[in-house]
């Protein structure tokens, strides 16, 4: 039986995966795309599985996806066993990657950042997505780490509770005179609702709680995909929306917003998911998140 995964079919897979396309993989290598062909084939054969669908771009199959993860972290243990061997190029610092979902990314994530100790070096990579959908790029190794709302430890990731962030359903006072006079578990069924983008379930979640599991919110939606943007829309009346409670404090002082159901509260738990990597950068970037979150969300 051939156990072994090459190195160089490895990282080869991962370059196609990157660049996209043979021809892309094969220009970064300094290989021929026939090269790169060979490996791809040879690394299938060993592995008796199909690792890419052949489009344009190429997409990792789902054992694909698992050879990636793999080949991302071979390179994250690479970086750092060279930097502590002094082999670290004069100005080259440590790349992490992180998915966070906006909210966080505009209330507290950043912070967390700034904690991390200097003398790391780090380079952040953040990619914006959805809490619900930040652990895929987990899966898929994109990403080194995430904030995510699954409790389910992505394969080869450990996941530790951060806390929960918290969401008061509010509207601003004239939109509320204007839609939100009757019930308000039936009027928030009709309203015109904000929405960050098209796979944004929370206000739709809020309104079937309300229900007790009935329908959702109204098919008249706006979609802002920015956390700044999406509290400013709120606010200046164009639809009802679950907004972070830190978000809304100030603007329910000032009367720009009015809280909906006051004792209902939305609560999403947040969980931070990393690679099983013995690696002082991962280890530090979670440190400073944990500390942070414990400060910024609830217990």
């Amino acid at each position: 039986m051939m156990t072994e995964l090459p190195l160089d079919q490895v990282r080869t897979l991962l370059a196609v995966v990157d660049e996209g396309t043979f021809d892309a993989a094969a220009a970064a290598l300094h290989v021929t795309p026939s090269a790169v062909s060979q490996r791809v084939k040879a690394l299938e054969q060993r592995t008796g599985r199909v690792l890419l669908v052949r489009t344009k771009p190429v997409r990792p199959t789902e054992s694909g996806e698992v050879v990636v993860r793999f080949a991302r972290q071979l390179a994250r243990l690479e970086r750092d066993a060279r930097a502590e061997l002094g082999m670290r190029g004069d100005g080259e610092p440590t790349r992490v990657s992180v998915a966070v979902n906006a909210d966080s990314l505009s209330t507290w994530f950043l912070g967390a950042l700034t904690r991390v100790p200097q003398e790391q070096r780090l380079c952040f990579e953040l990619r914006r997505e959805d809490e619900t959908r930040t652990a895929e790029l987990l899966r898929e190794g994109r990403v080194m780490a995430a904030v995510t709302s699954s409790s389910d430890a992505v394969a080869g990731c450990s996941v530790r509770p951060l806390g929960r962030m918290r969401y008061i359903a509010a509207a601003s006072p004239e939109f509320a005179e204007r839609h939100l006079g009757g019930p308000l578990r039936e009027a928030l069924a009709h309203a015109p609702v904000m929405t960050f983008d098209r796979t944004d379930d929370l206000q739709d979640a809020f309104v079937r709680r309300l229900r007790r599991g009935r329908g959702g919110a109204s098919a008249a939606r706006h979609s802002v995909p920015t956390s700044e943007g999406f509290v400013e829309a709120v606010a200046a009346g164009l639809g009802w929306g679950l907004v972070p409670e830190v978000q809304a404090e100030r603007l329910l002082r000032e009367g720009r917003l009015v809280p909906l159901a006051p004792d209902r509260p939305l609560d999403v738990p947040l969980y931070w998911q990393q690679w099983k990597l013995d690696s002082s950068a991962l280890a530090a970037v979670a440190e400073a998140v944990a500390a942070t979150a414990s400060e910024a969300l609830r217990s």
